[in-house]
């Protein structure tokens, strides 16, 4: 077998968090650290799950930290602002409008394509001399030393690196080779991701929907278009995806209400069991944990992105701020920073979650009374706007 090559960081992951990461390390850095990122798919390829025809919210914060790391002037022509976020409960009178102008901000967030930003990244890493693209490559073998981790790709090639960072997804290889233990809990629900028009214009508006049967959100797009995720239990979800178009916008006219007047067209339907998968150690000797591998969550608030977001620049930070890279009390510092946002986060999701996706009675008039609260009450809104705005500390 040939020689282990050799960089500071090795990245398992090349999909958002991974490409993120890789190039806030490269501009924290000045494109002194020698960066390898292993990737299965190549970027333009149209099965990348990872950069597949989904769109994120990036909140507010969000879009902080990518401006900080110089990521967001390439993202912003390609991003829709969101200018209003409307929460309601269908067939009860509980609603709250959250506005950029009570928030003060330019825009609440952005929704993002994830196939555009993925060429964006693509783009943005071919340019870097320091980021060294593995593809399409993946990882066999973890083997760790004390100084030093050496990973061996499916092709038989062998990287050594001072640190391993763990971005391949929720079923992560890399923290099964580890032996990191994931917690996983099922909300018995399917997600129904689509894109879909309506006959009056968006202007900038989002909107979540709770319903008997699940939560209903509909992000602002480019061209009027409108990016669906209908939570539905998995049996009900089953039925909705062998609908006819006019089945389909139908049974979603119902579910989500008039507020954008009709229904006219839908795109190609994908359908997601939603599982929160999380490891609670988010690192190890010489390894760390972010993005999906780190957390899944339930999309209800929009959290789970964003939330991979701060555990990636807290970690570009901390491997930047001049200590030998991998050491553990740099890991640890990593590891205390992101404790509370993880756990808050997560609590936070999950509670939205079974609060919202019944039609108990008493739940049902205690998340109306809470709702109509959070409107009449700016004090009572402030905590979750700041997550919802993901103004975070990290």
């Amino acid at each position: 077998m040939s020689e282990a090559k050799s960089f500071d960081v090795i990245i398992a992951g090349g999909a958002m968090a991974g490409a993120t990461l890789a190039l806030a390390l490269d501009t924290l850095s000045q494109g002194r650290l020698n960066i390898a990122v292993i990737e299965a798919y190549q970027t333009d390829h149209h099965a990348h799950p990872g950069f597949d025809a989904r769109s994120i919210a990036l909140s507010y914060g969000t879009v902080g930290i990518l401006r900080q790391l110089a990521l967001w002037p390439a993202i912003a022509p390609v991003a829709t602002p969101i200018t209003q976020i409307h929460v309601s409960d269908r067939s009860h009178a509980g609603m709250t409008d959250i506005t950029r102008e009570s928030a003060g901000v330019d825009a609440l967030g952005y929704v993002v394509e994830l196939a555009h930003v993925g060429r964006i990244y693509a783009e943005k890493m071919a340019q870097s001399a320091a980021i060294h693209m593995f593809c399409p490559a993946s990882v066999s073998t973890v083997e760790r030393h004390n100084d030093a981790v050496t990973v061996t790709l499916n092709s038989g090639e062998s990287l050594r690196g001072q640190l391993l960072v763990a971005a391949d997804g929720a079923v992560s290889t890399c923290c099964q080779q580890i032996g990191l233990a994931l917690t996983e809990h099922d909300f018995n629900q399917v997600a129904i991701i689509a894109n879909v028009v309506a006959s009056e214009p968006h202007r900038g508006r989002a909107f979540e929907r709770f319903t008997s049967t699940g939560p209903v959100a509909l992000l602002p797009m480019s061209d009027n278009r409108l990016s669906l995720v209908w939570c539905l239990p998995p049996e009900v979800a089953a039925q909705v995806m062998q609908c006819s178009d006019s089945e389909f916008l139908a049974r979603l006219q119902t579910a989500f209400g008039w507020r954008l007047g009709r229904l006219i067209k839908a795109g190609e339907r994908s359908a997601y069991p939603l599982l929160l998968r999380y490891r609670e150690q988010n690192i190890s000797h010489r390894f760390a944990i972010v993005g999906n591998a780190a957390q899944t969550l339930h999309p209800i608030a929009g959290q789970g992105f964003n939330l991979g977001i701060r555990d990636v620049a807290t970690l570009a930070e901390e491997l930047t701020a001049g200590d030998a890279i991998g050491s553990y009390a740099q890991l640890n510092r990593f590891r205390q920073r992101r404790e509370a946002d993880r756990e808050a986060t997560i609590t936070l999701t999950s509670a939205l979650v079974h609060l919202f996706s019944n039609d108990w009675l008493t739940l049902s008039i205690g998340r109306n009374l809470g709702l109509a609260a959070m409107d009449n009450l700016p004090m009572l809104k402030s905590p979750l706007l700041r997550r919802t705005l993901g103004v975070v500390n990290r």
